[in-house]
């Protein structure tokens, strides 16, 4: 557990989830993150997952720019170097991804919102292993959302409905190395916040995962081995009036050898429903300012006024 009231919370999903509510929503309050160990996502699953992300990335460029969908926002497939940029950032990303989405059945009512997800035919297992990944991921999302709805007052499967069949995303991604004495400390991804309701990352044990404190200094998230990063996104702040904060934070390449290797990750983008209307919750709204609080919006069309500041729409 943590050193009460003074960092970011570091809870075990094994514990019983009316046990952790509040030191997760404290932590939420405080930081905008959390860090979980017991997780429930195997690590045989999360190895073979990585292998996989590895394997695909080694491809030749052109093999994996047949898998880019032009116009498609990156919701699916691949999205190569320098499309990406934080929101206000003069220069794109360093890093090249893929995203996998909900697979819906034919003729599913949200399927509209969903683009059908394609699958590299050059990589053995991958459809299988990514498939499972996802349903791992948004099993412990919801367990975390269960603790958010204790800490909030709410019945703790408050969240279950907003979510199901939710438009979540799951992103491989690869920082590439970096050379020259610039590489220590260089930016990897630029300071931003997330869209979603909350994003569940794994592999960020290598340094570099930095926040931004209430009082505006870049904190650095220390992570066990193996554990999940989760933090609040755009949706549950908005949500929440602010209460949750969905905190910036950034990627710095670490100092010495590290510096020179490429970098890889998986983070979980969990969001609502694209037909759930994020209304401000009424214990998130201070009975001496009734008005000051944001205008409902549905998720769908919240996300898409996001994706064009982040020139992925």
């Amino acid at each position: 557990m943590t050193d009460s009231n003074t960092d970011i919370a570091v809870v075990s999903l094994a514990q019983p989830i009316e046990s952790i509510a509040d030191e997760l929503g404290r932590s939420f309050e405080e930081y905008g993150f959390a860090v979980i160990r017991d997780h429930g996502i195997p690590q045989e699953l999360i190895d073979r997952a990585e292998a996989l992300s590895k394997e695909f990335f080694a491809l030749p460029d052109e093999t994996k720019r047949a898998y880019h969908i032009p116009g498609g926002g990156g919701a699916r497939g691949y999205t190569p170097f320098g499309v990406e940029k934080a929101k206000d950032a003069k220069v794109h990303d360093l890093k090249e991804f893929w995203h996998v989405g909900r697979e819906l059945p034919e003729g599913h009512p949200l399927s509209e919102f969903m683009a059908a997800n394609i699958w590299p035919s050059e990589v053995a297992g991958f459809r299988e292993t990514f498939s499972e990944l996802y349903s791992a991921f948004e099993t412990a999302g919801g367990r975390v959302l269960e603790g958010i709805a204790l800490h909030l007052g709410l019945d703790r499967g408050f969240f279950a409905s907003t979510v199901e069949d939710g438009n979540s995303v799951m992103r491989l991604l690869r920082y590439p190395p970096l050379e020259g004495a610039e590489a220590e400390g260089a930016i990897r991804a630029a300071a931003h916040g997330d869209i979603n309701t909350i994003t569940l990352l794994l592999g960020a044990e290598e340094a570099g995962l930095e926040l931004l404190t209430k009082q505006g200094d870049w904190k650095a998230v220390e992570v066990p081995e193996g554990a999940l990063v989760i933090n609040v996104g755009d949706m549950l702040d908005r949500l929440t009036n602010g209460k949750l904060r969905s905190t910036t934070h950034r990627v710095v390449n670490p100092r010495g050898e590290a510096a020179y290797r490429a970098r890889y990750s998986m983070p979980f983008f969990l969001h609502f429903r694209p037909d759930y209307v994020i209304e401000t919750l009424p214990g998130c709204i201070d009975p001496a300012r009734p008005e000051d609080h944001p205008a409902p919006i549905s998720s769908h069309d919240f996300l898409l006024q996001r994706l064009r500041e982040i020139n992925l729409a």
